[in-house]
């Protein structure tokens, strides 16, 4: 979608001086309404701060003029400046993950905003939109809202709770016990239905799916049942008709011991 904006870009990026480039990648930004700054920083490899601010030149109304820094006569980066800056902001956010990266449980409630006052305390300068780039380059992404929060106060041990079953995970793997992790995936309708996803199709050849998504009362749902072995990163799927109960998750784990958990672990 981005392509001739990011030929356009790249093109044009070696031509200016680092105002004119702010200024200029600023205006593509602007361009493109919101979400702009994220995309622009993504084809451009520049801080989303640095296009911002060209922003806020532009619509000043200011000059450019002749007084330019000199090419690499500016602040150094914090990743210039702090080089394990990355493995801080992981060790922050994996909270006890720091130092063993195979850490069986993991989990975060920290915004980027949280993140950025840990690590000023800690006495980096960093601002929260660079902590937020660094986490995507470590495979973190905004995720959609889910259905976790609870009527009234929450548990006061609620993070006490996560931590004791952590430390009970790594005890059993230590000791060579399994530890696996379950959970019922969304069912879905069985049928040709469309789907999300997208393959490779000769050009106006797509695959013909039903106009609607309505259930087809003779085939039904299926239910997806995971069964995750977090020490052997494998995981065992079984599917259901029936709804999602407990004899259902019995079964579905009783059949990933019977087909693999028996061969690997007598």
């Amino acid at each position: 979608m981005y392509e001739m904006l990011e030929k356009k870009i790249q093109q044009i990026m070696p031509l200016l001086d680092e105002k004119q480039l702010r200024r200029y990648l600023g205006s593509e930004a602007e361009a493109l309404g919101h979400g702009g700054i994220a995309i622009v920083s993504g084809i451009s490899g520049k801080a989303r701060n640095t296009i911002a601010a060209g922003i806020r030149d532009n619509r000043s109304g200011e000059n450019i003029g002749d007084r330019t820094r000199k090419a690499g006569g500016g602040r150094k980066s914090i990743r210039e400046k702090h080089p394990e800056i990355p493995k801080m902001i992981e060790c922050v956010v994996s909270d006890s993950t720091c130092g063993n990266p195979e850490n069986p449980l993991t989990y975060t409630t920290k915004s980027t905003r949280k993140i950025k006052q840990i690590l000023n305390g800690k006495g980096y300068e960093i601002g929260h939109n660079v902590v937020g780039d660094i986490l995507e380059e470590q495979g973190y992404s905004l995720q959609l809202n889910q259905k976790m929060l609870q009527i009234g106060d929450e548990h006061p041990d609620r993070n006490t709770q996560f931590e004791f079953i952590n430390d009970k995970a790594k005890r059993f793997l230590l000791a060579g016990i399994p530890v696996i992790s379950v959970d019922a995936k969304k069912k879905e309708n069985l049928g040709s239905f469309i789907n999300n996803g997208r393959t490779y199709r000769k050009s106006k050849d797509p695959i013909k799916v039903l106009d609607h998504d309505f259930p087809i009362k003779e085939l039904g749902k299926v239910t997806p049942f995971g069964v995750y072995d977090i020490s052997r990163n494998e995981g065992f799927v079984n599917l259901g008709i029936s709804k999602d109960t407990a004899e259902f998750a019995v079964e579905s784990i009783s059949r990933c011991v019977a087909d693999i958990g028996e061969k690997r672990i007598p």
